[in-house]
């Protein structure tokens, strides 16, 4: 629920009393966002990630524990290492988590090769996903040149 709906929603039902400044206090929460949420790179690590969650869902169905569970921690980490190193106020710091990230990329495309290899999943799927990890790769490093 964004703010104004929030609002126009309390002053509705006569949910409390809010002052401007209580508002204006909600508002600030209603709105936290992280710079993170503003980089390229996050959001299309995010959205492969979700990629992947969904093939580590499909493999628990078939009981591949191990499988999923890797393809969810090596799918988490690009995003995660992104988000980490763009709290940092130095480059190289930045630059370093960049780095993990990307490697989690590789060894992305590592498993996604294995699971189609052993018909986990199909080639065309495997391909997509590729393609997607080398994009996200290159997006990585031209960040890390540009730093």
């Amino acid at each position: 629920m964004d703010f104004d709906s929030f609002k126009r929603h309390a002053e509705r039902t006569g949910q409390g009393v809010f002052s401007n400044l209580h508002f204006q206090s909600i508002r600030r929460v209603l709105m936290v966002k992280f710079r993170f949420q503003d980089l390229d790179i996050w959001k299309k690590a995010i959205t492969i990630a979700d990629d992947l969650f969904d093939i580590a869902d499909e493999l628990e169905q078939k009981k591949l524990f191990r499988f999923a569970e890797q393809l969810r921690g090596s799918g988490l980490s690009m995003s995660n290492n992104i988000a980490e190193g763009s709290a940092s106020n130095s480059q190289k710091v930045f630059r370093r988590y960049l780095n993990i990230a990307r490697n989690s990329t590789f060894e992305n495309a590592n498993v996604i090769i294995m699971l189609e290899r052993r018909s986990l999943i199909e080639t065309e799927e495997k391909e997509a996903l590729l393609n997607d990890l080398d994009h996200l790769c290159r997006m990585i490093t031209n960040l890390k040149k540009s730093l």
